[in-house]
């Protein structure tokens, strides 16, 4: 996912999750154009992505922080838990290395034989999980958003019931993910969410003007139903057409099938204990007021952007790579620590001036996605402040997904669970210690730094949504150090990059502080006297933070620029 990070090298060599002592010396690596694979996975990303800007801004548009909003936004986190316990991340972590090796094998009916069973299996448990949510949603509604009272709680579980079944679909359009990602077809399965999007957007612009919040909120439910069933279909010929050999059905004799469901189980339990997380965040929420539930999402949806596109990107082209490392032990651990500093430069390369960014002019940015109609300059702040607390955890979170892509490489699905759990767990405590009782605290900072305090529903009590945000940061961080350091017990020691970074936050601050002196400076003033639109006020900051990091740090002699800009240049 990525303009330009992942690896110059993209092994030829099988793919193999084990180590194999008796295995041949793998090929000379072929060279690839700065950025490879994940390039690929980075264009497809983008494009959904910006759908869901989109998207996200018209419903700010016409839903803004309402208890509409609200209910819609925590009734799609319920039902996506199903998603993302089967979905894309699990089926990468244990069904892409055994699909693959038998690909790589040769044996093409084997590996087809393989992904229909996977399919049938998914299919019976997600169809138990759908029919099982669909009837206990009342229960669940009281356990994940107990805040939700009266008609805000009865819409929720409306919409919770509408959604469960197209949600049950994402899950098999991450099995095609899984398919054509080991087939090396990357770009088709990122960028097919950009049809789940523009379901949910049609459904929107069609209805937003003729229906009142709540009937509007449940139109946009069965929209996403809609864009579920596009996302999953576009995707189908193709697997078709790579998966000559599909052959459904339950056959757990095959080796290849129990050695998907030995990893199967571990990586379902660590996803839905980080998932547990995330509803942890939402049932915090739901006790603050209205509109921290929708504030945090659309902080979030700003957030997860550099999160997908430099940290998702590098993990998911690097991990058939890793995977496919053949060798004795210290060649492959030689390989593994080559990779993992490779990427983590390319990762860091983006992350850093995207955390800088975000906090010096994170307000231009989501004023220029999201403030029209009922997203009012005061939501903007208050979304900018949540951002800024997000951002404590930025780094962390994408550079751990290289190092669980190592992991996973090597067949370990039990050591990112066990990480995961601390982190879960440091997240519940402290997200609810500075959201609520230790709020105060968050309140006297912003106080103490001259920031006033958005004037929304609950004024000072909102900030609490910080605290929330903040606080999952620092566990992200405790997360990202428990898996470095388990890392390279296995591996050895990866290459410090310490005077990298050291010259990325130097040109990342020189860079902010030109935009933001040049937008109070010039910019901001223009838009005060002229009829100039905020997006091109963003669009200015932004180009100029971009012009004087990569400037910055060229003359820092940060090699990353030069892959970077050689991406765009004709061979």
């Amino acid at each position: 996912m990525r303009m330009g990070w992942v690896s110059d090298i993209e092994s030829k060599v099988s793919y193999r999750a084990v180590p194999d002592a008796n295995s041949a010396t793998p090929p000379a690596p072929a060279r690839r154009r700065f950025g490879g694979y994940a390039a690929l996975v980075a264009a497809g990303i983008l494009l959904s992505r910006l759908a869901g800007l989109v998207r996200t801004r018209v419903m700010a548009h016409y839903l803004g922080t309402s208890a509409a909003a609200d209910a819609f936004t925590a009734a799609l986190k319920v039902p996506n838990f199903l998603q993302n316990l089967l979905g894309e991340g699990v089926l990468s972590a244990s069904f892409i290395p055994v699909y693959a090796r038998t690909l790589a094998r040769g044996d093409e009916r084997l590996a087809g034989r393989v992904a229909g069973v996977v399919a049938t299996l998914l299919a019976l448990i997600t169809s138990i999980l759908v029919l099982l949510g669909v009837l206990f949603t009342p229960w669940l509604l009281i356990v994940i958003a107990p805040g939700f009272e009266g008609e805000t709680r009865a819409l929720t579980i409306r919409i919770i019931r509408i959604l469960f079944p197209g949600v049950g679909l994402l899950v098999f359009s991450a099995w095609c993910l899984g398919i054509l990602n080991s087939h090396r077809k990357f770009f088709l399965s990122y960028v097919a969410p950009v049809l789940w999007n523009a379901a949910m957007i049609a459904a929107l612009v069609i209805f937003g003007s003729r229906l009142h919040e709540g009937d509007l909120a449940v139109a946009l439910a069965w929209g996403t139903v809609v864009g579920c069933a596009l996302q999953f279909l576009v995707q189908v010929p193709f697997v078709l057409r790579y998966a000559k050999h599909l052959s459904f059905g339950v056959d757990m004799q095959l080796p290849e099938v129990r050695g998907v469901l030995r990893a199967f189980g571990p990586v379902v339990v660590g996803r839905g204990v980080v998932q547990l997380s995330g509803y942890i965040d939402l049932l915090i929420a739901t006790l603050l007021p209205t509109g921290a539930v929708t504030s945090i999402t659309y902080a979030q949806t700003i957030y997860l952007l550099p999160v997908s596109l430099f940290g998702m990107s590098v993990a998911a082209a690097e991990l058939p790579q890793m995977a496919g490392v053949t060798g004795d032990e210290e060649k492959v651990a030689e390989a593994l620590r080559a990779r993992l500093a490779r990427g983590l430069k390319q990762i860091s390369f983006f992350v850093v001036p995207t955390i800088v960014a975000f906090i010096g002019i994170g307000d231009l940015l989501i004023a220029a996605v999201f403030q029209t109609g009922k997203f009012t300059p005061e939501v903007t702040r208050f979304v900018w402040y949540i951002l800024i607390g997000s951002t404590v955890g930025l780094l962390a979170t994408t550079l751990g997904r290289l190092y669980s892509s190592a992991y996973y490489a090597l067949g370990d699905t039990r050591t990112p669970l066990k990480f995961a759990t601390v982190r879960v767990i440091l997240t519940a405590t402290l997200g609810y210690l500075f959201a609520m009782p230790l709020r105060p605290l968050i309140v006297a900072a912003f106080e103490l730094a001259r920031m006033p305090i958005p004037r929304v529903p609950g004024g000072p009590l909102a900030l609490g949504a910080v605290g929330l945000t903040a606080s999952a940061g620092v566990a992200g961080w405790v997360e990202f150090l428990l898996l470095r350091k388990g890392i390279q017990k296995r591996v050895g020691r990866v290459q410090s990059a310490q005077s990298f970074e050291l010259k990325l936050w130097i040109a990342a601050i020189a860079a902010g502080a030109a935009a933001i002196a040049g937008d109070r400076l010039v910019v901001h003033r223009a838009v005060d006297s002229l009829p100039i639109p905020r997006v091109l006020e963003a669009g200015v900051a932004a180009a100029l933070f971009g012009i004087v990091y990569f400037a910055v740090a060229a003359l820092l002699g940060v090699h990353e620029v030069k892959g970077f800009i050689s991406r765009f240049r004709k061979k």
